[in-house]
Parts: C-alpha cells; structure tokens; sequence
C-alpha cells in the first residue's frame, strides 16, 4: 500500500512520453487475420511510483470488471522487491490516453515473506524474474510465471497469487523444464516467457523464449534457428496435456556492432479462444534495435511434442502459423514488447489488442504501450480472448 502522499508525488513523477501521429497502414490481404494501430503511449525511464522506479514490465492482462490492467515487473536487483503494478489506460476518439498508475502491490514467497532482490537473496527462495501474468476466474488469483534463478539452482516457476500478492499456489512443472547438465535443457534468461489461459481457466498455455539446448541454436540473422516448445498445463492437476513446437522467424535484421545480442524468440502468447493463439514474436540485434511481428497459430495442428527429449528435422511437424501483423509494415518503430492482453472492445464489437514493453531500466528505452484493432480470419469479430478477471 502507497501512502497517499507519496502516491500523489509518484504520479507527478510519471513524465509521459508524447505519443506521435500514427502512420499509414497497409490493407489487410482479403480473408487474412489483420491489426491495425489506434494509438500508442509510454511512460518515461526514470519515472517513479511508489518510492521506487518503475519499469521492467513483462507482462499485462486486464481485468473488466474494474477496467484496471496487471502488470509485472521483472525487477530483480534493489529498486524494490518483485511487484506487480495496476494501471488504467483509456482509448478515445484521440487515440490512447496517457497510461495512469493506481496501485502496486508485492509479490511474496510461499513463507509469507516478500521476495528478495538479487543483491541480498535469501536461502530457499528463488530471485524470481517475473515475466507474465494472467488473471484466474473470479479475480481472486492471477497466475505469474518466473524464468527462474539458475544461479541458485531455481529453474522456471509457475505460481498463483492471490490479487493482494500473497502466495497461493506453485506448480511442479515436468523436469525436462529445469537446467540441467550436458547441453540440455532450457536456456538461462529464455525460459516462461509467455503464458495464456484457455477460456475457462482450466488450462495454461506456457511458451518457451528461446529453444531448449538439446533441440538447437536461437533463431539470428539469415537463420531461423530451432523451435521453442509451448506445453499446455491442467492446472488443477498439473499435469502436462499437450506441447507443440513453434517455429519463430530468423531475426529480421543483423547486429551492427562487433559483439552484443543477434536474436528473435517468443516473448508472450495469448488465447483468442479455445484453440487458437496470438504468438508474438520479439527480435533484437545489437545496434539494431528491436522488431515485432505477430502471429495466429491452431493448438491443435502440428506434432505432440511432450514425449521428444529432443526435436530433430523429420521427428515432429512443427504448428503451422498464419501472420497477423509485422510491426514494422504497419510503420511503428517498437520498443521491446514482452506483454499482449485483450482490451475493452470497440463499439460494434472489434477487438482491442493492449501491448507493453519492457524498459529494461535502460535511460534509452521506455514503457511503450500500444492498442490495436484485432480482426481474426475471414473479417467480423473475434472472441475477444479469455480474459479471466471477471466472474
């Protein structure tokens, strides 16, 4: 809870960044799922909220019974113990109003206690890097993922949390989830970085960032690399129900420095309704900068993966995928978008797509917030996802 005194001063720190004139947009191909951009905002690196600086934020999900957004910092040095923050964003004839913090609230380990930061960790808790969160039905509990603490022998972590932030539940997930020795495994900082929730919450999507060691190299430049495994969780159970192998692009530009990150990688996922998901793909090169391009793909195609301790060409078929939009195309220059989630529909219905990016508490980033129209295949309206929150 922020002392109002101190939330009155946080908000007047909030320094937003303007939002410019939105470019043309190419038409949509005839029967092709498509976006189109309706407005964009961020809030300034630096800014403050709550006596501590905010950024970082990996992932969002609305709720619609209050009109409040979740967000998750993946915050895990001393600016403040892992947090997720509520906001609200209203989208208007002018385009996307200037984002408003309302809240924050931290994270706390299944002792009780909140989490600590890198530089004092506690033995027998995990440094969580928190990257995606979805509300559970009813609003009571969200689901939060962690790519883990491999350092410290922590590897991903599914949890539920109640909405106040103390512990609810945590997941045992597979061990072909965990590092381990010899080339296999997940990679460090490329692990739980999207998560869905099927429509009923009954089960959860869990997309891999980067592919495991044992199935090959990261997509760069000029090569595509190996497909990262997206596994479907019952989450009453636990149990692993299904897992497919997604193919992400080679990363659309090379680095223009002698050394530095060359990638592209699965940095969030969201379900349209029961079979089908938004991919969104999130691209790197040093020097560079960032690039973005999103995809539909059907759960249901493409190989069962689960029981492959490694993909090869020719033992799997990996899910087909359909593009929805490359940001690029659209004429948006993007930030390093890591969160996506379902808005308030249009008047008439359409779709609003709400995506965030995360800062990196880099002066030379900020917290870029996008709302796009969504049209699935063949025109009309989509479901408008599977956002939990509401009874």
């Amino acid at each position: 809870m922020t002392p109002p005194r101190l939330a009155l001063a946080a908000a007047a720190a909030l320094l937003l960044v303007a939002c410019s004139p939105l470019p043309p947009q190419p038409a949509a191909a005839p029967g092709a799922p498509s976006l189109r951009i309706l407005g964009t905002a961020a809030i300034a690196p630096g800014s403050e909220w709550g006596g501590s600086l905010f950024g970082g934020i990996s992932g969002i999900d609305s709720d619609p019974a209050s009109g409040e957004f979740l967000l998750i910092s993946d915050d895990r040095s001393a600016h403040a113990p892992a947090r997720v923050y509520t906001a609200r964003l209203a989208l208007g004839p002018a385009g996307l109003a200037p984002p408003r913090i309302t809240g924050v609230r931290l994270l706390r380990h299944a002792s009780g206690q909140p989490f600590a930061g890198a530089r004092a960790p506690q033995p027998g808790m995990d440094v969580p890097d928190g990257e995606a969160v979805r509300w559970l039905p009813g609003g009571a509990q969200f689901l939060w993922t962690s790519e883990g603490d491999f350092a410290r022998g922590f590897g991903p972590q599914l949890r539920a949390a109640h909405a106040d932030g103390t512990h609810a539940r945590t997941w045992a997930l597979p061990a072909s989830f965990q590092p381990a020795p010899h080339g296999s495994g997940p990679r460090r900082n490329g692990t739980l970085e999207g998560l869905a929730l099927s429509p009923g919450g009954a089960t959860a999507w869990l997309a891999m960032e980067l592919p495991w060691r044992q199935d090959g190299p990261a997509a760069r430049h000029a090569s595509a690399g190996a497909p990262v495994r997206i596994t479907a969780i019952e989450l009453e159970s636990g149990r692993p129900l299904r897992q497919i192998a997604y193919q992400p692009d080679a990363a659309p530009r090379p680095r223009r420095l002698p050394f530095g990150p060359e990638l592209n990688g699965v940095s969030e996922i969201l379900s349209e309704d029961a079979h089908h998901l938004l991919v969104l793909e999130r691209a790197y090169a040093a020097g560079s900068g960032f690039a973005a391009r999103l995809y539909r793909i059907d759960t249901r195609r493409g190989s069962d993966t689960l029981v492959l301790p490694g993909l090869r060409p020719g033992n799997h078929t990996p899910t087909p995928k359909t593009l929805v939009a490359d940001f690029a195309a659209l004429g948006l220059a993007v930030d390093n978008l890591e969160g996506m989630t379902w808005g308030a529909p249009l008047a008439g219905g359409a779709c609003v797509l709400v995506l965030v990016s995360d800062d990196n508490f880099n002066p030379a980033q900020a917290t870029q917030f996008i709302a796009a129209e969504y049209r699935p295949p063949g025109g009309g309206n989509a479901p408008c996802g599977t956002t939990e929150a509401s009874p």
